[in-house]
């Protein structure tokens, strides 16, 4: 979900986009090499755009947990932990970089992977790798950092004792991750957990985890320890549900859904071990009348409809300023009219098709309950008629909408906007934080003072000012309420995979004198 502001020089079009691409037959990633799962099943991959069967990945159940974890947990021992767990922030560093290296390597590869797995625009996908490659880089830095950090003292009150802190990685981590950004979500959880020295597993969605599997190669070629990195693909319950809830899993991190979130905080909860939560959204973006309308249109659209509306904190709820809410909205429509929705392959698609579908219907029904609580469907909520296959929707904009209204209370996750007015600042505030969620949020203004008030009156984790959705991997990102807890990227999610531990040590020749 990086997306960085800045202009990006893609590979030749031709080659890009007309390079020909197959999905590769792999197995389970454990303990460094390729293995089959012990009961030997697999799901099959579905090209979204053409519904069609492309490959497919092998399923793992409880029984490749726990030879996954076992590995795990092997590698952060072998040789006394020097290899990884205790080697200096700068030798894992290597490898991260390396890493780095290698994505960049394999980006056309990755990307077009990446679009024919999930659905999003190939130059999307293509900008979703050179950020996979920025963080790995980002956490090799933060990584090196580490090691001016161990044995920091701490200032006691007495000067009879000193005092320092170690930080230790925390061990073996369980990283779960959604299907809207396959490999970068990962390595939001796998870079900085390597870079803190932990051993990693990951359960990336059934729907999309071809990228990931990718990424197990690539750790061989650069010569990962093994076990430091597993890779279990497979379905919820049978893959994901084990590894939360395994004994010697030290944590969970884990992207997804408010009710799968849930389930994975009940299973943490039964050993007593720590939990990142980053789940669903339904953020709003607030503009008010002092505004270019044009701008502030391109972001509202930006906003909701990048990655096909399939991102926990797209801004899916306008409020805009009633006196210039008609105008608005008719730009909104005139230019989601010019949305070039096609295969993910061709140059120029700037909507593809949502992951599946499943995700298909549900994002239907959502319409049209919708239109039959009494909202407006300005614009969308169906197939496009050009397109007669493939899980494609019009970019959907739904107007006359109240805050009762199932699409202004419920995430959608997919490419609808739902829109609002609003009289006075305090009441765009209101709406705004009328939501059980608290991921993202925007304001755009012209009055930076107002941008600032409505800034701190915002319930969430994350305020955009006059954009939306620009993210970086040195800041950090979470969200509040049931949008979940804990961050990731920047120094905060290093942090996540760190345990403190305090040193005290008596140094004075003088005897205790308090056992008498």
């Amino acid at each position: 979900m990086i997306y960085k502001v800045k202009n990006i020089v893609y590979c030749a079009a031709v080659d890009f986009y007309n390079m020909a691409i197959s999905i590769p037959s792999r197995q389970l990633f454990i303990d460094g090499e390729w293995r089959e799962p012990v009961r030997k099943n697999r799901i099959p991959v579905i090209n979204p755009a053409t519904e069609q069967i492309i490959g497919d990945i092998p399923a793992a159940t409880s029984e490749d947990v726990d030879i996954a974890v076992k590995a795990a947990r092997k590698a952060l021992k072998r040789n006394g932990g020097k290899d990884w767990a205790t080697a200096s922030g700068a030798h894992r560093a290597k490898y991260l970089r390396a890493i780095a290296a290698k994505i960049t390597e394999k980006k056309p590869e990755l990307a077009k992977l990446e679009a024919i797995d999930n659905g999003k625009p190939l130059d999307e996908a293509a900008w979703d790798i050179d950020d996979v490659a920025g963080c790995f880089e980002y956490n090799a830095d933060l990584a090196e950092a580490l090691d001016a950090k161990q044995n920091a003292p701490i200032d006691l009150p007495m000067d009879t004792f000193k005092c320092h802190v170690i930080r230790e990685p925390i061990g073996v981590v369980g990283l779960i991750t959604p299907w809207n950004y396959p490999l970068l979500m990962a390595t939001w959880k796998i870079a900085p957990a390597l870079a803190a020295g932990c051993a990693a597993i990951l359960k990336p969605s059934e729907l999309a985890s071809v990228t990931c599997l990718e990424l197990g190669e690539i750790c061989r070629d650069v010569g990962l320890p093994p076990g430091i990195l597993n890779i279990l693909t497979g379905l919820g319950p049978e893959a994901g549900a084990p590894l939360a809830s395994h004994p010697d899993v030290d944590k969970i991190a884990f992207t997804g859904s408010s009710a799968t979130g849930s389930k994975i905080m009940t299973a943490a909860a039964q050993n007593v071990k720590p939990v990142t939560l980053e789940l669903g959204g339904k953020s709003p973006i607030v503009v008010f009348d002092d505004v270019d309308i044009d701008k502030a249109v391109e972001w509202t659209l930006f906003g909701c409809f990048w990655t096909n509306g399939q991102i926990c904190s797209a801004t899916s709820r306008l409020i805009v300023h009633e006196s210039i809410a008609k105008e608005f909205l008719e730009k909104l429509v005139k230019w989601a009219k010019n949305i070039k929705i096609s295969d993910p392959l061709e140059e120029g698609c700037r909507l593809g098709p949502v992951v599946s579908g499943g995700q298909y219907e549900k994002i239907l029904k959502f319409v049209e309950t919708a239109k039959s609580e009494g909202a407006t469907i300005s614009f969308g909520g169906k197939r496009p008629e050009h397109l007669k296959s493939g899980f494609f929707i019009e970019p959907t904009i739904i107007s006359d909408v109240t805050t009762s209204m199932q699409i202004w209370r419920e995430e959608v996750f997919g490419p609808v906007l739902c829109v609002k007015s609003f009289k006075t600042e305090e009441e765009a505030i209101e709406l705004a934080n009328d939501t059980h969620y608290g991921l993202g949020s925007a304001v755009i203004s012209n009055d930076l003072g107002r941008c600032d008030r409505v800034t701190r009156a915002f319930e969430a984790g994350i305020v955009w000012v006059n954009c939306s959705q620009p993210c970086f991997s040195q800041a950090p990102w979470g969200g509040k309420k049931r949008s979940g807890f804990g961050r990731e990227l920047g120094e905060w999610g290093l942090e996540n995979y760190l345990s403190v531990k305090q040193v005290t040590r008596y140094i004075s020749d003088d005897a205790w004198g308090r056992t008498c």
